[in-house]
């Protein structure tokens, strides 16, 4: 998977994002902001998972949901690449 515009975004700790290439903004909730984060640390997908388990205490069918769901988003937005 291609992260190098994840890389370039500003992200706030309330989860507002600003993407300087194109001058859009985006916002997330919580688990959206740890999964980017999360993402622009390099973590690998079953990593994120994991993390994702610990921090919101949630079993690890229900992480990976998530984090799919928040990635078919960021890919929807060009964001990342397959």
């Amino acid at each position: 998977m291609n992260t190098n515009q994840l890389m370039t975004l500003a992200v706030n700790k309330n989860g507002f994002i600003f993407d300087p290439e194109n001058g859009v903004s985006y916002t997330v909730n919580e688990t959206g902001l740890f999964i980017l984060q999360k993402m622009q640390d390099g973590l690998q997908n079953g990593e994120i998972i994991s993390a994702l388990c610990s921090e919101f205490d949630v079993e690890k069918d229900q992480a990976r949901s998530d984090y799919e769901h928040f990635l078919a988003m960021l890919k929807a937005l060009s964001l990342v690449e397959d």
